[in-house]
């Protein structure tokens, strides 16, 4: 086949050919840190959900018998899937409309507004580090930072941490705090929605509240939808400030799902139990995302009309 084609063209080939090795030496690292670092453990996971594994015997085959335990023998399953659960309905809204708000205050043409929006989106960088869970564990303990400010304004102390009823809430606050990523993308769609619907909602008389209802918001739930979807799976791993803050505590009313995963790999060494809790977990996830991306078809709009 290649007899019939002139050698020009053979020499393109050839070269074409030689271009697409160059590229596949190139992303040679990549793969394999994909192929070790993320399939394998992937798969090997998936193996060892099904066996007794604790790092330093063989794994040992048991089935179905690491499921069968979760859900029938294990309450703090069913606390700490509760647990996040409230958590993920508590910050994923409040972030993401913190975020907008935040999106709708740096859009506006002001002087100075890159540095402002540069200061609003460290809190992205830093606030998911031990170091700032440290700092917001020392914030918001009896004798921290908040409750002296409180006792400035003659208001009595609160048990930030302390409380099986507010803790879960103050460590929401940390994951709201971390709003940068959410805001700048928020921000960027914002950008893009085109002055005419504004002046044509002005000539009709709209309000600025409703045109942000009316127009801003609309355009912005394709946006929504990433944020979401993206800040929801977030929500379900988190971890660094459940361990360092409060340790699962008062009474396990932190007790995050990604807490006892850790607790049963890390403390207890049962690794095919904890391999079980992590793929129920991203079933979890799967299925929360397909339910966010099927109810999609009524609520995103797109600028050409689909959805």
């Amino acid at each position: 086949m290649l007899n019939k084609i002139p050698k020009s063209g053979r020499r393109k080939i050839k070269v074409r050919r030689n271009y697409q090795y160059a590229g596949y030496l190139y992303i040679l690292p990549w793969l394999i840190g994909l192929l070790i670092f993320q399939l394998y453990p992937f798969i090997s996971s998936l193996y060892y959900s099904f066996t007794d594994y604790n790092m330093v015997s063989a794994p040992k085959w048991v089935g179905l018998d690491n499921y069968h335990k979760i859900f029938t023998e294990d309450p703090d399953f069913y606390q700490s899937l509760k647990v996040t659960g409230i958590y993920v309905l508590l910050a994923v809204p409040v972030k993401l409309a913190f975020a907008l708000f935040v999106a709708m205050l740096l859009s506006a043409k002001l002087k100075a507004i890159n540095f402002f929006r540069t200061v609003y989106y460290l809190p992205s960088i830093l606030g998911g580090s031990v170091a700032i869970s440290v700092l917001w564990r020392f914030l918001f303990m009896k004798e921290g930072v908040v409750n002296s400010l409180l006792a400035r304004l003659h208001l009595g102390p609160v048990d930030w941490l302390g409380s099986p009823d507010i803790a879960l809430y103050t460590l929401g606050l940390l994951t709201v705090w971390q709003f940068g990523s959410s805001m700048v993308l928020f921000l960027a769609g914002i950008q893009q929605i085109p002055n005419d619907l504004y002046e044509a909602g002005s000539i009709d008389g709209a309000s600025r509240f409703s045109m942000f209802f009316r127009i801003t918001v609309p355009m912005l739930t394709p946006i929504v939808l990433f944020n979401l979807v993206m800040q929801m799976v977030n929500a379900f791993q988190e971890f660094t400030g459940a361990f360092v803050i409060t340790h699962g505590g008062p009474m396990k009313s932190t007790y995050l799902y990604a807490l006892k995963l850790y607790e049963e790999a890390f403390t207890f060494f049962k690794m095919g139990y904890a391999s079980a809790l992590s793929w129920i977990l991203f079933l979890i996830i799967m299925a929360v995302t397909a339910v966010i991306f099927k109810s999609s078809g009524g609520w995103v709009h797109y600028e050409d009309g689909g959805k």
